[in-house]
């Protein structure tokens, strides 16, 4: 009888053993790599959230996204989410580093990242993630932090681009490296090789991929499939495609990227070298002979939106393959997927291409993410976002600390339906690039206002050879002008706003460290413009 209740003492003990370690294994298993949520993070280059079909724009019934609409509709959406810096290489720059351009030096599209900063993928990698990366790269510096990488060589080709990949001609510079060519269109490409990556992935151990398509930036060379997409379409108009400038500042009224000169440019009336040169326009010539300025601008708004909507649609269809590829493989419950742009775009707003300035089409980034486990479908987060705040939220949900070198703050709380009272009222934007079609300006964004000063000089970053243009203010009233075509700095009624405005942007400026005091032809220009 004790014999035998001795032998239930140790099988009891025997199971409490077994069950303790099997828990603590168990406790352990949410900070093991298994269990580390996978990162997909889709990148476009200058698509606008206009051309989003689940941003709801005046495009939306005509130009639809239905598979990067998927991931709103299965997780979360983000309404205010902006560059700070909108132009490609610095925003990059800043959703690697978490960083403003001042701080990781990367200002203009000449700049390089510096090959020694420790950035996003460098601390997923420490926790035990596969990083990779593939497509579009545009940082000049080779990629650091990336088990794996295959890039284009600086904006890359449309059709059979060369890529430069990882463990290629290694002894090198890696602006020498030998390119091999891949066949086909680069939108479909970037998909093949990042599918296949995939497929190599140990299920063990949790990656990220970084996913970065060219599309839809210039020259917009659509995959011939789609050439009779949009055929007998009349693309929407935006209201502000004939925008009255008599309300715009000295710095702005008389310049800017227009459709009009790029229909000049089209037509061979302006003959420009360089590689947005749109003289060339790879698929064909526009005739204006005959047609007056509006019938001109209207004619190439078609045009323009034509192409560049055609290139979304390939992206589109790469964003399905890839979640396609994770449902088939049972990967979609523990992957989080973002789809996102370096920066926005103009579609014709303000009668402008390209981006720079800090109106919203150019500076609004999309960004999309699902991620089942912790994200509610349909969720819509109208907070202020920056591209600082991409790095710290990713390293949030990875279980990594966020290191007091990163400027952007983790959202992962808001995603996820809490409501945070300190979370930042305002978002910051600097585009140091300064150009006579583009001043150079920095400004502040909160959720009613927006005040840009246009400083309009070269600043520690190359000029281009561009002279110093005029300097001034703007205010926009965004409550009761979205679309951002009443500029309100000089009424009356608005000066406390002003003020207001003014003492919040030069809090954040001395809070990040991106103070005027080291330039005084600047602080001689804020004296003379108040």
């Amino acid at each position: 009888m004790v014999n035998r209740f001795f032998s239930y003492i140790s099988l009891f003990q025997i199971v409490c053993v077994v069950c303790l370690v099997t828990s603590l294994i168990g406790c352990g298993q949410t900070n093991t790599s298994a269990q580390k949520p996978n990162i997909i993070f889709i990148m476009s280059d200058d698509h606008a959230t206009n051309a989003i079909s689940a941003y709801g724009s005046h495009l939306a019934n005509v130009a639809s996204t239905p598979n990067i609409d998927r991931l709103a509709a299965e997780g979360a959406i983000l309404n205010n989410c902006f560059a700070n810096n909108s132009i490609c290489t610095p925003s990059r720059a800043a959703i690697l580093t978490g960083q403003f351009s001042h701080v990781n030096g990367v200002r203009t599209l000449s700049d390089q990242l510096d090959t020694t900063t420790v950035h996003l993928a460098h601390h997923l990698q420490a926790i035990g993630y596969n990083t990779a990366l593939i497509g579009k790269w545009h940082l000049h510096s080779e990629p650091q932090g990336f088990g794996y990488w295959n890039v284009l060589p600086d904006q890359g080709l449309y059709f059979n681009p060369e890529f430069i990949e990882k463990g290629q001609d290694e002894h090198s510079d890696f602006h020498n490296r030998t390119a091999q060519t891949h066949e086909g269109y680069v939108s479909d490409i970037i998909t093949d090789l990042a599918i296949d990556w995939l497929q190599k992935q140990a299920k063990d151990q949790p990656f990220m991929l970084m996913m970065h398509h060219k599309a839809p930036h210039a020259l917009w060379e659509y995959h011939p499939k789609y050439k009779d997409l949009f055929k007998d379409v009349e693309i929407p108009e935006p209201a502000s495609l004939f925008e009255n400038m008599k309300h715009r500042s000295d710095a702005t009224r008389d310049v800017g990227n227009t459709l009009m000169r790029l229909a000049q440019r089209m037509s061979g009336q302006i003959k420009i070298s360089s590689v947005h040169n749109y003289d060339e326009w790879p698929t064909g010539k526009l005739n204006i002979d005959g047609l007056d300025q509006k019938q001109i601008i209207r004619a190439v708004y078609q045009k323009y939106l034509k192409d560049y909507l055609r290139t979304v649609a390939s992206v589109d269809e790469s964003v399905g393959r890839v979640l396609d590829y994770l449902k088939e493989n049972d990967l979609e419950d523990n992957t989080i997927i973002i789809y996102t742009s370096d920066q926005g775009m103009f579609l014709g707003e303000h009668q402008y291409l390209d981006k720079r300035w800090m109106f919203d089409e150019a500076i609004k980034m999309p960004f999309l993410i699902r991620y089942p486990r912790a994200i509610e479908v349909k969720t819509e987060l109208n907070s202020l976002i920056s591209n600082v705040d991409f790095a710290p939220t990713l390293l949030d949900y990875a279980g990594a600390n966020v290191p007091d070198n990163m400027q952007g703050r983790s959202f992962k709380s808001l995603l996820e339906g809490d409501e945070l009272t300190d979370w930042p009222s305002s978002i910051y934007y600097r585009y140091w690039m300064h150009r006579s079609t583009t001043p150079a300006h920095y400004g502040i964004r909160t959720a009613e206002y927006k005040l840009v000063f246009y400083y309009a000089l070269n600043l520690d970053a190359n000029n281009y050879g561009h002279p110093d243009t005029k300097a001034a203010w703007e205010l926009y009233d965004l409550k009761n002008d979205p679309l951002e075509m009443n500029n309100v700095y000089g009424l009356a009624e608005y000066q406390d706003v002003i003020i207001d405005l003014k003492r919040q942007l030069k809090n954040t400026k001395k809070q990040i460290g991106d103070t005027d005091e080291q330039y005084p032809e600047l602080l001689q220009r804020l004296k003379i413009t108040k």
